[in-house]
């Protein structure tokens, strides 16, 4: 069912999700918009959610809480107000996220094994890095934060970084109960130069490995890499031919 927060659509739940809590009265309330039925949070939106996110963890349907805040915006991508991150899945909320595709010099590819620990895709191969951008990073601040973090390296240590393009992800997600993902992906590509090796620095991270495009092709055919790190090697693939 669709979720609004006043005439904007901005995400949505299983039919019966928002019954498994205690919510005070007049948080949200039932409409049908168009013949669509759904749930519209009532007050400021910022306010509301953050009032909705606590009932969730109450009830324990917010795990992996984070005190993080992600932006929540329309359907056209307009910036409505800010969602802890434990709770955008369940409530379908659009996120946005950067990636990074590191090659060496030779062709090469970078990639990371996420650690086994991670709520989302333990163990599986990904791209060199990839991260949600929060409410308060710009693209850019969050490329440069990300790539630190996962991956130890500078931005100005990378040679030929430049925009790769976007890619969208909608589905299902095992993660949480009832959850979807529904987020934009800005990747980049870069070399990473000879004598510089990534160095994970947050603990999310179990390994990093120089991959040839073969054994990484063998890979994602056996569903050992994350379906947005399949995508974003796709697109690489493609763009490297035109």
């Amino acid at each position: 069912m669709a979720l609004w927060a006043g005439q904007a659509r901005i995400g949505s739940v299983e039919p019966d999700y928002l019954s498994r809590m205690a919510l005070r009265s007049g948080l949200v309330q039932a409409q049908t918009r168009g013949g669509e039925s759904g749930w519209c949070i009532m007050g400021e939106p910022t306010e509301s959610l953050r009032e909705l996110a606590l009932a969730m963890r109450d009830a324990d349907l917010a795990p992996n809480w984070r005190d993080e805040q992600l932006p929540v915006t329309d359907e056209s991508g307009r910036r409505l107000g800010t969602v802890e991150r434990a709770v955008v899945r369940p409530l379908g909320i659009t996120t946005f996220a950067v990636h990074l595709a590191g090659l060496s010099p030779g062709g090469a590819h970078w990639v990371q094994q996420r650690a086994l620990d991670k709520p989302n895709d333990p163990g599986l191969w990904d791209t060199l890095m990839g991260g949600m951008i929060p409410a308060d990073d710009s693209l850019q601040q969050a490329l440069a934060r990300e790539t630190w973090e996962e991956a130890g390296l500078r931005l100005a240590q990378l040679a030929q970084l430049q925009h790769g393009g976007r890619i969208s992800i909608r589905r299902p997600t095992a993660d949480v109960q009832a959850g979807y993902v529904v987020e934009h992906i800005e990747w980049f590509r870069c070399v990473v130069p000879e004598g510089v090796v990534p160095v994970n620095q947050d603990g999310e991270v179990a390994q990093f490995r120089l991959m040839q495009a073969d054994e990484l092709i063998e890979r994602m055919l056996r569903d050992e890499f994350t379906l947005e790190a399949a995508r974003i090697f796709s697109a690489l693939t493609c763009s490297s031919i035109t």
